[in-house]
């Protein structure tokens, strides 16, 4: 290879990208790309709208004029892609005059890119002026318990409501969810805290008022089957001692020495018993007239 077949070759790798940068700053080519529109713009009128992905070349749509447009027009590139935004506490006010907040979450995506451009100076500020506004709307005045729960209709409803302005911008609104339902007064808030927190001990007392309730029903049944049980024990015990008694008394020997003790055992057991014991041959208690010690006092 020749040095001016290497300097072609080079001058070719330099000249091809010079040439797509000319071609493609004059507008002679452009490209669009996914979820992506182009608007041309000459002399304040929009000349063309390019929304399909690929390769397009203007001068083969606008003709001559496609040459003014570096010049004298303006190329805007639109995101058509799907957007999210979240309002946070957005103020409204329950039908029993609660100050509430509530949050909402919503998809917005670009359907008409030249309303987008020309028909609104900040259409996402609209859009999101009109998405509260319409919370404020269709959401006040509304029942605090169905506020509190009903979380789906109230999304339908704010959806309804900020779709029919929105469409005028060039927007079209997608998924609308109310994510968060809260109070937005302190005092309120510390009242509700006070009225569960009793609310909660009274729960606790009556619980444990039931249980105590219910271990008495059980000591008072239980205690009534014991009385049952010992009056049945208390009847019974003069059958059974007699019976007893009746079989030991038909042994005459048996029946003393069992009275015998029974009837040592109840002077031993009397509280006025008094016993001295006096060792023998003592002569502290010997009789005067007979001068013969007692066998025994009691």
């Amino acid at each position: 290879m020749s040095i001016i077949d290497i300097g072609a070759l080079i001058a070719g790798f330099l000249a091809v990208p010079i040439l797509l940068g000319v071609a493609r700053a004059f507008g002679a080519f452009v490209i669009v790309r996914e979820r992506q529109c182009i608007v041309f713009e000459l002399f304040g009128t929009v000349r063309l709208v390019l929304d399909n992905p690929g390769l397009h070349f203007p001068w083969l749509r606008l003709g001559p004029a496609a040459a003014l447009l570096p010049l004298f027009g303006r190329r805007h590139v639109v995101e058509l892609r799907l957007d999210q935004t979240y309002l946070r506490s957005e103020a409204v006010n329950s039908e029993e005059g609660a100050p509430m907040g509530v949050g909402i979450w919503y998809e917005m995506v670009i359907s008409d890119p030249v309303a987008y451009l020309y028909k609104n100076a900040d259409p996402a500020g609209s859009l999101r002026a009109n998405v509260s506004n319409a919370a404020v709307r269709g959401l006040s005045n509304m029942k605090l318990d169905r506020m509190l729960v009903d979380r789906h209709q109230m999304s339908r409803t704010v959806r309804e409501e900020a779709s029919r302005q929105s469409r005028e911008w060039g927007y079209r609104v997608g998924s609308v969810y109310v994510r968060k339902v809260h109070f937005r007064d302190a005092g309120m808030i510390r009242q509700i805290e006070q009225k569960v927190v009793n609310r909660l001990r009274q729960v606790t007392a009556a619980i444990e008022q039931d249980d105590a309730n219910r271990v008495n029903v059980i000591r008072s049944a239980s205690e009534r089957e014991a009385a049952v049980e010992f009056a049945k024990a208390a009847a019974m015990r003069p059958q059974i001692v007699g019976a007893a008694l009746a079989h030991i008394g038909e042994d005459p020997q048996i029946s003393d020495a069992l009275f015998e003790v029974l009837e040592t055992q109840g002077v031993l057991q009397s509280p006025e018993l008094q016993v001295t014991l006096v060792p023998p041959g003592s002569t502290v208690l010997i009789d005067p007239a007979t001068r013969v010690p007692p066998r025994a006092v009691r």
